[in-house]
C-alpha cells in the first residue's frame, strides 16, 4: 500500500500565487493586442496554469505511475479527437473555396 504524500500548506500558497500571477500575466497579454501571436501565448499560459493544477492540487506529482500513465493516454485520445476535428473542418473549408 503507497503512503498518502503530504504538501505543505506553503506549497500550495505558492502554486496559488503562480496560478493569481499567470491569469494577470493573461489580461495583460490581452491588453498588448498580440495579433496572431495572441492565441498560442494564451494557450502556452493556459497548458502552464492546468499543469500546475495537475501537478499539486490533483497530487499527480507524488502519485504513482499508473495514474500518470492513465491520465497521459486520455490527454493523447484528447488530442487525437482535437486533432481529427481539426482536419474534418480544415476539409471542409478547403473543399468548399473549390466550388
Amino acid at each position: 500500500m503507497s503512503q498518502h504524500h503530504v504538501i505543505p500548506f506553503k506549497t500550495y500558497m505558492k502554486v496559488a500565487a503562480a496560478l493569481v500571477a499567470l491569469t494577470f500575466l493573461t489580461v495583460i497579454c490581452h491588453e498588448l493586442h498580440l495579433g496572431p501571436l495572441a492565441g498560442p501565448v494564451a494557450f502556452l499560459i493556459a497548458a502552464v496554469k492546468a499543469a500546475l493544477v495537475l501537478l499539486y492540487f490533483m497530487h499527480l506529482k507524488y502519485d504513482n505511475m499508473q495514474n500518470r500513465v492513465i491520465f497521459g493516454s486520455g490527454l493523447i485520445f484528447l488530442l487525437l479527437l482535437i486533432g481529427f476535428s481539426a482536419l474534418d473542418i480544415w476539409t471542409r473549408v478547403q473543399s468548399m473555396s473549390t466550388l
